[in-house]
């Protein structure tokens, strides 16, 4: 059976080139990169030329580029320091964060006694800029942590404006940025962001890789303590294999930007004529520019026949989720869609359908057809 994956803000694909770099590594460049004889320092020094890679898709140094595991431990690690290590006694954020963002928030704001705000959210799902420049005025060590792309629906923060707002006031700004690393330009030369969070695997690079940007002059205490490994900053052997491929994959997708961006908003608006043609009364979560990857739909089934929409769509060999697939298992309603849809719409099954390169309008024909069969 063919399988159609249209759930590319979960995971992406290993691209060929990344494979076969990855692969290279794993066969002749096994040295543990802090050893001082030859094979060692040739693992070392893939490994800075690939945060040399990162850093200059960014524009920033590659000093301020620090590997991680994932987004997750990014976050996290973003999180606790400026809170315990950088004198912040208040974050604002929303509801509407990945899990590992807003749940990092709640334990460390438990853990250290800081005061959390949330923003609230518009109907059109973003966020109020204008309370938030009132939270602003006040004079409190304050970290703003806002994701960039939402994961679930493709709202787009502006990053820039958010940026001017923590300069004109002070604040610190971390942006979880996995949803958008590899897929827009994030020129952090000209952006005020402190910290930025980037995951291999939604880049079409390998799972277990990541990277965080630390803007120069902010000072963040390691998360793991025990070796010299990132300037003392994350103890532990690293992985050359898995650091070369996320380079390798970040540069292709940057390469290749204007070509895929343009074939997925391509895609992406076929999807939504389509599903608006064969549904009348369909939905779309979000707003209404949302990022060129995402859909978030509300299709106008009723709760039995949708209840196994997804193995049933699954069963056709068709990937699609409800929302992160972090909480895949979770019966719960969408904690980003509670945010601003009606009591009415939230009891109704959404589906997110993510899009990528390589998917095809027959596909998208594919899945109208097993939906009109549901």
């Amino acid at each position: 059976m063919t399988q159609i994956y249209l759930d590319n803000a979960a995971t992406t694909s290993v691209r060929k080139e990344v494979v076969d770099e990855m692969v290279k590594v794993l066969t002749n460049d096994f040295g543990n990169p802090s050893s001082t004889y030859a094979i060692g320092r040739h693992s070392k020094a893939l490994i800075e030329s690939a945060r040399k890679t990162i850093a200059n898709q960014f524009n920033v140094s590659s000093s301020e580029i620090i590997f991680t595991s994932c987004g997750t431990e990014g976050n996290n690690w973003i999180i606790r320091s400026a809170v315990k290590d950088l004198g912040v006694k208040r974050i604002i954020s929303t509801k509407m964060e990945h899990h590992c963002t807003l749940y990092a928030i709640q334990q460390f704001a438990a853990e250290y006694g800081v005061e959390v705000v949330y923003l609230n959210i518009l109907p059109n799902s973003e966020i109020d800029y204008n309370q938030l420049e009132e939270l602003l005025k006040d004079e409190v060590p304050t970290l703003v942590s806002l994701m960039h792309v939402n994961n679930e629906i493709g709202t787009i923060l502006d990053l820039k404006r958010v940026g001017e707002l923590c300069k004109q006031y002070g604040a610190l700004f971390h942006s979880d940025t996995v949803q958008s690393v590899g897929k827009v330009e994030i020129p952090l030369d000209e952006l005020n962001i402190d910290f930025i969070v980037a995951s291999a695997h939604k880049f079409h690079g390998p799972k277990g890789a990541g990277f965080v940007y630390i803007r120069k002059n902010n000072v963040l205490k390691p998360l793991i303590v025990g070796g010299e490994q990132e300037k003392g900053m994350r103890a532990g052997t690293e992985a050359p294999h898995q650091v070369v491929g996320m380079a390798k994959a970040l540069e292709l997708s940057y390469q290749d930007l204007n070509k895929d961006r343009e074939t997925i908003t391509s895609l992406r608006d076929y999807c939504k004529a389509q599903l608006e043609e064969n549904f009348p009364g369909v939905k779309f979560n979000g707003s209404e520019n949302p990022f060129y990857n995402v859909l978030n739909i509300l299709l106008p089934f009723s709760p039995e026949k949708t209840a196994m929409i997804l193995f049933q769509l699954d069963m056709k060999g068709i990937s699609i989720s409800r929302g992160s697939a972090c909480q895949s298992g979770s019966q719960k309603p969408s904690h980003v869609l509670a945010e601003f849809l009606s009591a009415e719409d939230l009891t109704k099954p959404a589906l997110r359908i993510s899009f990528g390169s390589d998917n095809t309008k027959e596909e998208i024909d594919y899945l109208i057809d097993v939906l009109k069969a549901v």
